[in-house]
């Protein structure tokens, strides 16, 4: 029965993990790792080969890296300036909260338009630096969906084959 409980609380995370995409105050890969950890602490601590481990650790750096990858090169492409990249990041924490999911989108918008209206950026300068930050953040959700994927597809993968 026990065994039961750990595998619906290992999906119950892994599943939170791609809320963690939409809501970006869910640390996406750190439930990952927590399914992870309690698969191999809990239930079998022989399965998970330094080999995994290492390739997880891997597409962890990754993981937090596309986020800000994304969003910065988006936002650069765009014609935003340095400020507007950290406002887009800042932003999307920010929007989680205020109109989930939603805010995630609306927020870094509105904040990219500013602060380049602020800095003196023509009205299209600044909405096209703003969908550059909309472009970033979906480049960056995309790429997490799909390493997420991956990530858990492995793990599974290693126990059961």
């Amino acid at each position: 029965m026990l065994d039961f409980i750990i595998w619906v609380l290992i999906i119950v995370l892994f599943i939170a993990a791609f809320a963690g995409i939409v809501f970006p105050i869910i640390p996406s890969v750190l439930v990952i790792w927590a399914g992870f950890l309690l698969y191999h602490f809990v239930l079998n601590s022989a399965e998970l080969t330094t080999f995994f481990w290492l390739v997880m650790i891997v597409f962890t750096v990754i993981l937090i890296g596309a986020d800000i990858i994304a969003n910065s090169y988006f936002v650069r492409r765009f014609g935003g300036s340095k400020m507007g990249e950290h406002a887009a990041a800042v932003a999307v924490i920010i929007g989680s909260f205020i109109y989930p999911p939603f805010g995630i989108i609306i927020v870094p918008f509105i904040a990219v338009l500013a602060i380049e209206l602020v800095q003196r950026r023509t009205a299209s300068e600044a909405v096209r630096a703003s969908i550059g930050s909309l472009l970033g953040f979906l480049g960056g959700a995309f790429a997490k969906i799909i390493l997420q994927f991956i990530m858990i597809v492995w793990f599974f993968i290693v126990i059961w084959f």
